[in-house]
């Protein structure tokens, strides 16, 4: 599933970003890589999401949140 189309205080792994190769390597810059857990704080009516990932919260648009491919994390 896409980000964008997550629920709000739900944990998920990142499977896969297809995004422009700067944009990939901004992200992954920040701490945001395939495998890793990305949680959605809030969603705004515009699309934008606000989220977490390593301990940081971040502010992503809706054609970004498109892009990322991830899956529910396991609750372990």
């Amino acid at each position: 599933m896409r980000l964008c189309e997550g629920e709000v205080g739900k944990t998920y792994q990142v499977q896969s970003m297809k995004m422009a190769m700067q944009t990939e390597r901004r992200l992954e810059a920040l701490g945001l890589t395939p495998g890793g857990h990305i949680v959605v704080m809030n969603k705004k009516p515009r699309g934008a999401m606000i989220v977490k990932f390593r301990g940081s919260r971040f502010a992503i648009g809706r054609s970004m949140t498109e892009k990322i491919i991830v899956k529910e994390a396991s609750a372990t």
